[in-house]
C-alpha cells in the first residue's frame, strides 16, 4: 500500500468518525405499497358508494313511477263509474266497507273495484300484489291464500299508513320471516317491494297497495351500470397509480443520481483538501531526493548507478501520483473550444516514445483527417496521457497499441478507440473501473479513469470500457463534433 493511500485512509477516518451510515429509505418500494393501498381503498370505496347510489336511485325512481301509475289508475276508475266525486278508490278497495254505503251504489263500487284490481293483477313483472285495509288485514291478493291475514307490526307497512308517500325496499332473496312474501313463482334476481298508499277525500291513508316486482329490464340496467362503474373505477385507479408510479420512479432515479453526485463531490472536496496537504508535504522532499540522486549518479561507481536510477524512477512515479491526485481533485476549468484530435493524439504519443521503445510496444495509428471536437486542448491531453500510460503499463512485455479515430454514422459525433493487448480485466474489475480510488495496479490511486470520465462529461462526451482477461482492454471516447448538435 502506498503512502498516499495510507494518508487518505487516515484522512477519511478522521472525517467520517465512528458514526454508522444512515439507513437508506427506499422511496419507490414504499410508494408502490402505500399508494397501491390508498388508491385501491379510495377506488373500492367510490365504487361501493356509486353502486349503492345507482341501486337506491333506481329503486326510488321505479317506486315513484309505480306509485304514480297506480294512483292514476285509481283516480281514473273512480271517475269512470257513477260515484260521488268525494269518494276515492282507497275507500272502495275494502269490500268489508260496502255495507256502510247505500245499496244503489253497491254495483258501481264493485265494478270500479273489479276494474282496478284487474289492472293490478295484469301489472308487468309483478310477483305478488296485496291490498291492505285500514286494520292491516289483507283484503285482496293475487295469491288468494294470503287474503284475511293480519300483517300488523311490519315497519314498512306502518310507515306507509302513517305517511302519504310511497315506501320502497329491495331484496336479493325471499325472506322466510315475512309471511306476505308468498310468491306464485320464485324470483330469479333482485326484486322490489312497493307500498303505495291510497287516500280518502280528507287526505288520510285508508288502504295500501303492496306490489312485489321483479323488474328485469331495470335489473339489467343496474348490472350494466355496475360493470361500467367498476370498469371505470379500475381503469381510473390504475391510470392514476401508473402515472404517479412513473413520476416517483423517475424522481427516485434522479434522487439516487443526485445522491451519487453529491457523494462524489463530497469525496472530491475531501480529496482536494487532503491533496493540498500532501502536495505541500511531499513536493519539496521529493525534489530534494531527486536532486541528490542525480548528483550521486555522477559520483558513484557504475554498479551503483542502477540503484540510483531506480530511486529517480520511483521519485518520478510518486511525483506523478501527486500530480494526478491534484488534477482529479481540483475543479475543471477552461471553456470548451474546437480541438483537432489527431494533432493532440500525435503530441501525446510523442511524449511516450521512450516508454514505448523500452516496453517493445507497437503503435498502430493512422493520422487521417478528422473533424474538430468540442473539448479543451490541455484537458484532452491529460485524458490521452492517462489512457496511454495505462495501456503501456498493461503491456510490460510488449504488445499492440491500436488507436482508431472515425466519425459515427450521423456525422455529429467522433469516436476515438484506444485498444491494447495487455492482461485485461475481470468482469468485476470492468464494472468498477470508473469508481473513485479503485485500481488494479499495485500502489495505484485509482483516480486516472475517474479524471478521464469527468473531463469527457465536462464537454458533453462519453467514455466506455470493455475488457477481457489475457486479451486486452478497449476504451472508447465519444466526442461531440464542433459545430454539431447533441
Amino acid at each position: 500500500m502506498s503512502a498516499l493511500s495510507v494518508i487518505w485512509d487516515r484522512y477519511a477516518i478522521g472525517k467520517t468518525g465512528d458514526s454508522p451510515p444512515p439507513q437508506q429509505f427506499n422511496l419507490l418500494r414504499w410508494f408502490s405499497l402505500v399508494s397501491l393501498v390508498v388508491i385501491a381503498s379510495v377506488a373500492i370505496g367510490l365504487g361501493i358508494i356509486s353502486t349503492r347510489f345507482v341501486v337506491t336511485e333506481s329503486i326510488e325512481r321505479d317506486a315513484m313511477l309505480s306509485s304514480q301509475f297506480i294512483q292514476s289508475i285509481a283516480a281514473a276508475e273512480a271517475h269512470h263509474v257513477a260515484l260521488p266525486s268525494s269518494m276515492t278508490m282507497g275507500e272502495l278497495l275494502d269490500p268489508r266497507q260496502d255495507g256502510h254505503h247505500p245499496q244503489h251504489m253497491l254495483e258501481a263500487r264493485q265494478r270500479a273495484r273489479s276494474e282496478f284490481l284487474d289492472h293490478i293483477s295484469m301489472l308487468p313483472d309483478a310477483l305478488l300484489a296485496n291490498i291492505y285495509g285500514a286494520d292491516r288485514v289483507i283484503v285482496w291478493s293475487t295469491n288468494p291464500a294470503l287474503v284475511g291475514k293480519d300483517m300488523s307490526g311490519h315497519d314498512e307497512l306502518e310507515q306507509a299508513f302513517s305517511s302519504p308517500a310511497q315506501v320502497a325496499a329491495s331484496y336479493d332473496e325471499v325472506s322466510g320471516g315475512r309471511a306476505e312474501q308468498k310468491f306464485l313463482r320464485v324470483p330469479r334476481t333482485l326484486f322490489i317491494e312497493n307500498y303505495i298508499p291510497l287516500l280518502d277525500d280528507q287526505g288520510n291513508v285508508v288502504t295500501v297497495v303492496e306490489i312485489y316486482k321483479e323488474p328485469r329490464d331495470l335489473v339489467q340496467r343496474i348490472q350494466r351500470g355496475f360493470v361500467l362503474i367498476w370498469l371505470a373505477t379500475a381503469i381510473g385507479g390504475g391510470l392514476i397509480y401508473l402515472g404517479l408510479f412513473w413520476i416517483v420512479r423517475r424522481a427516485s432515479g434522479l434522487l439516487a443520481q443526485q445522491q451519487s453526485l453529491l457523494i462524489a463531490n463530497e469525496t472530491f472536496v475531501a480529496l482536494g483538501e487532503m491533496s493540498s496537504a500532501v502536495a505541500h508535504s511531499l513536493r519539496n522532499p521529493l525534489a530534494a531526493i531527486r536532486s541528490s540522486a542525480e548528483l550521486a549518479q555522477e559520483l558513484v561507481d557504475p554498479p551503483v548507478r542502477k540503484n540510483v536510477a531506480d530511486i529517480i524512477s520511483q521519485v518520478d512515479r510518486m511525483s506523478k501520483w501527486v500530480r494526478e491526485l491534484l488534477i482529479s481533485a481540483r475543479p475543471l476549468s477552461g471553456d470548451s473550444e474546437a480541438v483537432e484530435p489527431v494533432a493532440v493524439i500525435s503530441e501525446a504519443l510523442h511524449g511516450f516514445d521512450q516508454q514505448i521503445r523500452h516496453s517493445g510496444v507497437r503503435v498502430e495509428f493512422h493520422a487521417e483527417a478528422a473533424p474538430a471536437v468540442v473539448s479543451h486542448k490541455v484537458l484532452l491531453a491529460q485524458v490521452l496521457n492517462s489512457l496511454f500510460a495505462n495501456a503501456i503499463e498493461a503491456m510490460p512485455n510488449g504488445g499492440l497499441l491500436r488507436i482508431e479515430v472515425k466519425p459515427d454514422s450521423t456525422g455529429k459525433r467522433l469516436l476515438l478507440a484506444i485498444t491494447d493487448t495487455g492482461q485485461g480485466m475481470t468482469r468485476k474489475q470492468e464494472t468498477m473501473a470508473f469508481k473513485p480510488y479503485y485500481t488494479t495496479k499495485q500502489g495505484g490511486l485509482g483516480v486516472g479513469l475517474v479524471m478521464v470520465k469527468r473531463i469527457m462529461e465536462r464537454f458533453g462526451g462519453k467514455v466506455s470500457l470493455t475488457s477481457r482477461e489475457r486479451e486486452g482492454t478497449r476504451i472508447c471516447l465519444n466526442f461531440k463534433v464542433a459545430g454539431g448538435r447533441m
